[in-house]
């Protein structure tokens, strides 16, 4: 059998995997979070989600980019992925604590006097703290074994959905529900843990060189992950200050209902990242390019199917499922089901990006459109309220994806592919 056809069956069956096992935690998740949102209400709702917002804009410092380079690092030194596995997890706890930290002294600054938006927020950042062990999925990943981390994802969706409805049936107050994602990554961190250890996975080990090295290679990501931090959630926090945690509830709720399909995007992303990996380092060049744009043309057809459908059906599902006080989240929704064709186009790239180490040029990308993306905001906030922090991230993502390349000389070669793949150029 040809290597490509190996790789192929390879990834089928991971995709596979990754794909059954977000559909059940799909399911799970829509229907408790039909109730709990509905329990909560657009104030109480916004208010969980701003706490998130801040939990997921540290969570891009916290992975010091190291998610971005240890699958490559586990194929070209396999001989050391303990040593990869275990020193990445410690650099990720130590930032993971100090976020934590800091995410509670912000929001004491911020929303000073607030005492339930603090204790909220200390809440929701305890996931970082587990988020580290998500460090294993990536072995698995590496090694096309994503059945491992699909069951470990839906035990913890199970447990998490479980702890939610419990709260909904003793009609507990916001502060418990808050918690429920830290519920999730502890579930996770176990289950991964002892799926490592039934797999005889490399000891963990601990080196400083080796530190260093995925540092060297990853601290480009680092900046990079914080600008996209910015733009990808800084709406919420602008939202919460200018508007209020309503209008945050209104968009969350919007961004939600978005992200129930886009495990799909990420479930072929993830299973193609490998052999995207192999292709290169195999010296195919044609296969490798081939095979981006055949996962860019992937991305861009599927989301441009379900934009259409949320903007002819959207706001009849928003008011059927959620209620007529969540009606304006409908309109979002309109607005970001288009942002997911360019958010994953630059999810899909990174596979790219590492392979031909244009990471520095990541930095120049990002910091341009964070500031875009602030400026934007406060120009389209006042003026169509939650809808308008909506356009504002389509256009930041427009142009991190698409235009802001074009001016750097060693990007312009992904962004041909993603031409490419827009017209279904060579991607047979």
């Amino acid at each position: 059998m040809k290597l490509t056809d190996t790789l192929k069956s390879k990834e089928v069956k991971n995709a596979y995997w990754i794909i059954t096992g977000r559909v059940v935690q799909m399911v799970l998740s829509f229907l408790v979070s039909i109730f709990t949102a509905r329990y909560l209400g657009p104030s109480n709702f916004g208010l969980v989600n701003y706490a998130g917002a801040y939990v997921a804009f540290f969570t891009s410092l916290c992975t010091l980019g190291l998610n971005s380079v240890i699958i490559k690092d586990f194929v070209d030194n396999p001989d050391e992925q303990g040593k990869a596995i275990g020193t990445t997890i410690v650099l990720r706890a130590v930032s993971s604590l100090l976020s934590s930290i800091m995410i509670v002294g912000i929001v004491s600054i911020v929303d000073k006097g607030e005492s339930v938006t603090i204790v909220v927020s200390a809440l929701c950042s305890i996931a970082l703290v587990f988020q580290v062990f998500d460090t294993i999925n990536y072995w698995f990943q590496s090694k096309y074994q994503s059945k491992v981390t699909a069951i470990a994802g839906l035990i913890a969706y199970i447990a998490t959905s479980a702890y939610k409805i419990i709260l909904l049936i003793l009609q507990k107050s916001v502060v418990w529900f808050a918690f429920a994602s830290s519920v999730d990554y502890i579930v996770v961190a176990i289950c991964l843990f002892q799926a490592y250890r039934t797999h005889d996975g490399p000891k963990f080990q601990f080196s400083w060189e080796k530190g260093k090295y995925l540092l060297s290679k990853s601290y480009h990501y680092i900046l990079s992950g914080m600008m996209v931090a910015i733009y990808g959630h800084t709406d919420k926090l602008m939202l919460k200050q200018m508007l209020g945690e309503t209008s945050v509830g209104y968009y969350s709720l919007a961004s939600s209902v978005n992200l129930m399909w886009c495990f799909v995007l990420q479930a072929i992303i993830d299973s193609l990242y490998p052999t995207i990996m192999s292709l290169y380092n195999n010296g195919n060049k044609e296969a490798f390019e081939r095979k981006n744009r055949q996962l860019y043309a992937i991305v861009i057809y599927v989301s441009i199917f379900v934009a259409v459908m949320f903007m002819l059906f959207g706001k009849y599902a928003v008011v059927l499922i959620y209620g007529a006080e969540y009606e304006p989240s409908a309109d979002i929704l309109k607005i970001i089901a288009w942002y997911t064709i360019f958010s994953y186009l630059g999810v899909a790239r990174d596979a790219w990006i590492v392979c031909t180490e244009a990471q520095k040029y990541l930095k120049y990308i990002y910091i341009s459109a964070a500031m875009a993306n602030v400026i934007l905001n406060l120009i389209f906030i006042p003026i169509w309220g939650a809808a308008g922090a909506a356009v504002a991230s389509l256009l930041t993502q427009i142009l991190t994806g698409m235009v802001l390349p074009c001016f750097i000389k060693q990007m312009r070669p992904n962004v041909k592919l993603m031409a490419e793949a827009f017209i279904l150029k060579g991607i047979k």
